[in-house]
């Protein structure tokens, strides 16, 4: 009569067993970065909207799951052990992916085409991080990227060439969605020079230009003048060009590098104005698809 080797602890027949193999529950991982990241128990608990006893729970549960001590906790401090301190990039890793999958699969049914056009100083946020995500997200939709001036693509965005723009635009504007206010600056070296008897030396797009033509707008309301030392379609030209110290840029204050300088006060540089990083969309473009990136980026939100 056949009998099942496993019910008799026969260790040739039985399924190989896992020993050290064992699963982390991410909720258990969860609250151990919560303590991790703020060596408090009672401010996780707060961060996770638990309870402390149930935070400390899942510690102690994943404590026993890796077999190691992972926190230290006495009345005075909590610290990391070393072991804790792997874990806590073993945890962000391991959550990171979860919810990638998470995201994939949840979205992954989308189809479509998006011809999304953006301002080439956005490239200098973290605008190309939640593009690539959202081609995770959405490996289906067809992304074409479109990368200029902002006032060409507005206006590729009206011949129906573009579905989706990301545009620096005139504050205030009812058109489109804007992800984030900001106020233009005046730009250049720490050690920029300019004598008062001359006129400004500006570095610009060429028209037309929101940026140029506020700058030019503002100079000669203020009776200053100018000239253009250096004319580019691109920030990369734009910086260049103020580095070498050929002049003086306007620049959204967000996103000014940090090697260059606001020298709005020191030369009593007249104020150019707002500025917004607005979103518009082809209404006769597929809205699903143009909302969902809109979402991506209005709701990760851009990092400068």
């Amino acid at each position: 009569m056949a009998m099942d080797a496993r019910k008799h602890g026969d260790p040739t027949s039985a399924e190989p067993r896992r020993e050290g193999l064992f699963m982390f529950d991410p909720v258990h991982l969860r609250s151990f970065l919560a303590v991790a990241e703020t060596l408090n128990f009672t401010q996780a608990a707060q961060r996770l909207g638990l309870a402390q006893p149930t935070v400390s729970q899942h510690v102690q549960k994943l404590e026993a799951a890796a077999k190691r001590s992972l926190i230290v906790r006495d009345t005075r401090e909590v610290r990391l052990t070393d072991n804790g301190d792997a874990m806590a990039g073993f945890a962000r890793t391991i959550l990171a992916e979860q919810d990638a999958a998470a995201r994939y699969f949840a979205g992954s049914a989308m189809r479509g085409r998006l011809r999304f056009g953006a301002a080439d100083d956005l490239a200098n946020t973290s605008l190309p991080r939640i593009l690539r995500e959202f081609r995770q997200l959405y490996p289906e939709i067809n992304l074409e990227l479109t990368v200029g001036q902002s006032d060409q693509l507005h206006r590729r965005l009206k011949a129906g060439q573009l579905d989706l723009v990301f545009v620096k635009w005139v504050a205030g504007a009812a058109e489109g969605e804007v992800a984030r206010h900001d106020s233009f600056a005046w730009v250049g070296l720490e050690q920029t020079v300019l004598p008062d008897d001359s006129p400004v030396p500006l570095v610009a797009y060429p028209a037309p230009s929101l940026s140029r033509r506020l700058a030019i707008d503002a100079l000669e309301s203020q009776g200053r003048r100018w000239k253009v030392t250096c004319s580019t379609r691109q920030i990369a030209g734009v910086l260049a060009a103020v580095r070498a110290g050929l002049g003086v840029a306007v620049m959204p204050s967000t996103l000014i590098p940090e090697d260059l300088t606001v020298i709005t006060r020191r030369f009593d540089l007249p104020p150019v104005g707002d500025v917004d990083f607005t979103l518009i969309k082809n209404p006769s473009a597929d809205t699903e698809v143009s909302d969902a990136l809109i979402r991506a980026i209005v709701g990760r939100g851009l990092k400068w």
